[in-house]
């Protein structure tokens, strides 16, 4: 796992992942819901499609929009098994820990917290 001042850092770097942005109905949702209502969703969303071993259509199973979450983790390489390796030093083919699924979760909100201050903007 990854500092996370280091982990935005490289993040902003990316051509890919720099181009995702809470946008209508995404950010919309967010201020309806509230920012802990979409971190439980968050958390739910980590433990069924992430958390897993072999997690079902991994490289696939993160929509691009539907839901904040999805955009956050797309934009934040938590989106698959092989990102997570890639940007956040969480190895595949093992059950994620605890530990690991809170900081996908901090991850996340730090990344929702920082769109939803420039949308207010």
């Amino acid at each position: 796992m990854r500092d996370l001042d280091e982990l935005f850092t490289g993040l902003a770097k990316s051509a890919f992942r720099a181009k995702f942005h809470l946008q209508g109905k995404d950010l919309q949702y967010l201020h309806q819901k509230g920012m802990d209502t979409v971190l439980s969703h968050a958390a739910d969303f980590i433990a069924k499609r992430l958390a897993v071993v072999q997690p079902l259509n991994d490289g696939k199973q993160t929509p691009f929009r539907g839901h904040p979450v999805f955009v956050a983790q797309h934009a934040t390489a938590c989106c698959c098994r092989g990102c997570l390796e890639k940007w956040h030093r969480i190895p595949q083919g093992r059950e994620l820990s605890s530990e690991e699924q809170m900081y996908i979760r901090s991850v996340l909100e730090r990344w929702l917290n920082l769109e939803d201050g420039c949308s207010s903007n």
